[in-house]
């Protein structure tokens, strides 16, 4: 069933602590995805929704886990899985501010990279939510710190991207355990084999629910691709950073090397950067992101594997200072700018010959439009055709 329209949040027979919630935020009318997904779910439905990133998909299966918590149970109820720790810290955020009015509702957040005996004791307060990267949540339970043979709601949330990072036999150890599982959610931007094959086993008669990234949900973006030496690309990112008096970017970079090499010839130029990447310890990581996030923070330097989950409404532009290795990389990257209805900029540096074949590659594929520029006499940008 595909989706085009939202609905109107006090039309879906939610609690008063919920709209509560949405009228706190200003929501009134759903996304696509919620009001596909918010009804079937409610009924404790099995639901396979296929939707571009960005377009709300935590409150569409966060909703229907709020309005189902029994606050009187210290059994955990629902457990949502995600791909990487800060997806998951990002998934918590918004489920906080969803059961804000619902007293009783205990959340925790579980990923590797903090101190286990610090979420031990988080357990200890028995949350009726867990949401959790799946190799985390095996550690607990195998030391017997948290039970889900009492989970009602299951949802894998970017489930395509959690099953191509390997985690498909967590997840189906994680699904044999939840013996009482009512329904299960799988959330995803594409709908790979292995999506496919978990949904054949573990849900029953899904309802299942597309959005395309049509007019109305795809980002505005303009996409620009510039052709650098390889020294110039730091230049690059100075010169349209002050020329277009940007206040908050994102560089990509495919390597944790250029990474740490891009945010010190930043800095060096007076620009305030920062960086995250795997081997970066975690009480860093969300440091710089909690930095960004608040707008405190001009320029975040990431990998692709890093940057997952880091939801910001509002970044000015993206630059992508290595041409990504994956087609979707592509898209999630400049997915980053242009959300919320507002116009979005990608930028582009392109040194050599086979960087320019993958651009072109990622341009058919993806079926983006990407305008070849370069710097005018005055160092601002102009079509290449034109300098």
């Amino acid at each position: 069933m595909e989706i085009t329209q939202g609905v109107r949040f006090d039309s879906l027979g939610l609690s008063e602590e919920l709209m509560r919630a949405l009228e706190k935020k200003n929501y009134e009318v759903s996304t696509p995805i919620q009001a596909g997904c918010i009804p079937p779910m409610l009924d404790w439905q099995d639901v396979t929704a296929k939707a571009p990133t960005g377009t709300g998909k935590t409150f569409a299966f966060g909703i229907p886990i709020i309005e189902h918590i029994d606050t009187g149970s210290d059994q955990v109820q629902a457990v949502i899985l995600a791909p990487t720790r800060e997806l998951a810290m990002q998934i918590t955020s918004e489920m906080r501010d969803l059961a804000q009015f619902k007293p009783g509702v205990r959340l925790v957040c579980l990923y590797g990279g903090q101190p286990i005996n610090k979420q031990i004791e988080t357990l200890k307060k028995r949350p009726q939510i867990v949401i959790a990267t799946p190799g985390r949540l095996g550690d607990h339970l195998k030391r017997r710190t948290v039970r889900i043979d009492h989970v009602q709601t299951a949802v894998l949330d970017e489930a395509d991207r959690m099953l191509d990072m390997g985690f498909i036999h967590d997840v189906t150890r994680l699904l044999d355990q939840m013996k009482n599982r009512k329904n299960l959610g799988l959330f995803s931007a594409t709908i790979s084999r292995e999506v496919m094959d978990i949904a054949w086993v573990y849900q029953r008669d899904p309802v299942e629910i597309t959005v395309q990234a049509s007019e109305e949900n795809k980002p505005d973006i303009l996409q620009y691709r510039l052709e650098l030496n390889m020294d110039g690309k730091v230049d690059a990112v100075e010169k349209i950073l002050n020329a277009e008096e940007y206040d908050r970017v994102m560089v990509f970079c495919n390597t944790k090397g250029n990474t740490e090499r891009v945010t010190k010839l930043l800095q060096m130029r007076g620009v305030d950067a920062q960086c995250i990447h795997g081997d970066i310890p975690q009480e860093k990581r969300e440091k710089v992101m909690a930095r960004f996030r608040r707008g405190e923070l001009r320029v975040f330097v990431a990998t692709d594997v890093a940057a997952r989950g880091i939801d910001v409404d509002d970044v000015d532009a993206v630059f992508n200072y290595d041409v990504p290795d994956e087609n979707e990389y592509y898209v999630h990257r400049i997915g980053r700018t242009g959300r919320a209805k507002r116009h979005g900029v990608a930028y582009t540096f392109v040194t050599d010959y086979p960087g320019m074949v993958r651009l072109n590659d990622i341009a058919k594929h993806t079926r983006n439009q990407i305008q070849p520029v370069a710097f005018g006499a005055d160092g601002r940008l102009v079509p290449a055709e034109a300098k």
